[in-house]
């Protein structure tokens, strides 16, 4: 069975920095592309941040570009969300997702595999 498990998430104050962290567990994530999505209450899964496979190419929302920075370490089945200059509007749930393809996808539905999530507070 394949697990997705977040950490990194907690309350920091606006102009801080966060770094998130997603290990997957269960199978080896080869030519698996891979994402980070949030959410908060009464509102849809938004798109944040993904990258392929070779980790060569990434993709943000407009929103958190030029602040946050993807990366992964396929030797360890693990990726990051690096998150700087956090903005109160950036307070939400986060989660890691996996695809099936080597090519990312900015799509929630596209993704095959889901963390549990991990709050992150950005206070004013």
């Amino acid at each position: 069975q394949v697990q997705l498990v977040e950490s990194g998430g907690r309350l920091v104050q606006a102009g801080g920095s966060l770094k998130l962290s997603c290990a997957a567990s269960g199978r080896t994530f080869s030519n698996v592309a891979v994402g980070w999505f949030r959410q908060t209450p009464g509102k849809e899964r938004d798109f944040v941040a993904a990258i392929n496979y070779g980790g060569h190419f990434t993709d943000y929302s407009d929103s958190v570009k030029g602040r946050f920075t993807i990366s992964r370490d396929n030797a360890r089945n693990t990726w990051y969300l690096q998150m700087n200059s956090l903005k109160p509007e950036d307070t939400a749930v986060y989660y890691c997702a996996g695809r099936s393809s080597p090519l990312y996808s900015t799509a929630g539905q596209d993704y095959q595999y889901w963390g549990q999530g991990t709050q992150v507070t950005v206070s004013s």
